[in-house]
């Protein structure tokens, strides 16, 4: 096909990112940022990556549509506007997908009729998602839109995996189950890791650790996801920046009865006042670790509390997968935070895992192996790229259509 251009946006709900993709080469044409959507001070970030030249722009941008809007105009100063006819089509993230959605789709009144069907799991984020898709499919309704979901890479996990150990109608009836999160990038490091070992995606077994300020785990047997940290909502799982990750579900009927909390209490308590902001009153780890270095005991704490989750779910998935070839770090702290890395994996070296002090030191924006030559266990670092995943889905399953 002739058009090889595929923007990819990550509407939020008062946000919208995006990145223009050559995908002859993977290449990246421009990329930004809208935010404060609906405000007198939205701010417009715009780079044009072939040049590194930058503009930004300050004002009123009232809502999605014209958010969207201001960004067509900042690409066609480039020559790269929506009306081009080098763009193939828009990928679209969207975070849930349910059961429903197991690859990347096609955007249809039927899709977009389902992914709002799913609003009530995904609260903060599918009506972001809709908006920025209806948007879109207004300014190009000739263009074809694809949905590339979160939750999709993890719908091959089995039931025993999948189900929680409630009721089984009470489930049924309202879709609670284990759906996993941060699906494009547990795909594309899981896949990044095979080739870094010089395999197939289909002949090896990773564990892949997502860590940012949301952070998740993935169990992957040869190229399939098995498990993963977050459930039925991203706050199950690991240690975050703002979310507590596994709790014993009894503290939130004892917040209620003994504390006199209200549900939206709770829910603000465990989503956006707990994990390392709730312990240390950060949630940079950079912060964190620098006052760790002068002695700070809650920092520390929150640092030591951090790793033990980390390090409980590497232990559980090793046992999931039963053979291990790779562990993966990846997102902001996993590709810099070299002490987490090396506290992470320290104490597992009966389990084949170690970490070299020289390589785990490495500062660099390749995929790269940081484990000792001898180790049995790979451990490396990935960088993610979950927009080239987005585009490359989406690039692909266009391409598979128009050629069909």
């Amino acid at each position: 096909m002739s058009a090889t251009r595929v923007l990819v946006l990550n509407s939020g709900s008062s946000s919208v990112k995006y990145q223009l993709l050559d995908m002859r080469d993977s290449r990246r044409l421009a990329m930004g940022l809208v935010e404060r959507i609906g405000e007198e001070t939205s701010r417009l970030k715009h780079t044009l990556l072939t040049t590194g030249d930058s503009r930004e722009w300050n004002g009123p941008i009232a809502d999605h549509e014209a958010a969207l809007k201001a960004v067509s105009e900042e690409l066609a100063k480039d020559g790269l506007g929506l009306d081009s006819p080098e763009l193939a089509a828009i990928g679209h993230r969207v975070v849930h997908g349910g059961q429903t959605f197991t690859e990347p789709t096609v955007i249809d009144e039927a899709v977009l009729t389902e992914i709002e069907r799913l609003i009530p799991v995904a609260p903060l984020h599918n009506p972001a998602n809709l908006t920025g898709i209806r948007t879109a499919q207004a300014l190009r309704p000739d263009l074809p839109q694809v949905a590339v979901f979160d939750t999709a890479f993890h719908t091959t996990m089995p039931e025993s995996a999948a189900r929680y150990a409630i009721d089984l109608k009470t489930a049924d009836e309202h879709r609670i189950r284990r759906y996993g999160f941060h699906g494009t990038s547990h795909a594309y490091v899981s896949r990044a890791t095979a080739e870094l070992l010089g395999k197939a995606p289909e002949e090896v077994n990773v564990i892949v650790l997502h860590l940012g300020n949301g952070a998740s785990a993935s169990a992957v047997r040869g190229g399939r996801c098995v498990d993963t940290s977050m459930g039925l909502t991203p706050l199950e799982g690991l240690v975050m920046g703002t979310r507590s990750g596994d709790l014993d579900p009894a503290v939130i009927f004892h917040l209620m009865r003994v504390g006199g909390m209200s549900t939206d209490e709770i829910d603000t308590l465990l989503n956006k006042k707990s994990g390392l902001i709730g312990l240390c009153g950060d949630n940079d780890m950079r912060e964190i670790r620098r006052r760790v270095d002068e002695g700070d005991e809650e920092a520390q704490l929150a640092f030591d509390i951090y790793i033990h989750r980390l390090k409980k779910y590497i232990g559980a998935y090793y046992a999931v997968l039963g053979r291990v070839d790779a562990v993966a770090f990846t997102a902001g702290v996993g590709e810099n935070a070299s002490p987490v890395r090396e506290a992470a994996i320290a104490g597992l070296e009966e389990l084949g895992l170690a970490v070299d002090g020289e390589l785990n030191a490495v500062r660099s924006g390749e995929p790269r192996l940081i484990s000792p030559a001898h180790a049995r266990v790979a451990v490396a670092v990935v960088p993610t790229d979950e927009e080239l995943e987005i585009a490359a889905q989406t690039y692909a399953l266009v391409a598979v259509g128009k050629n069909s």
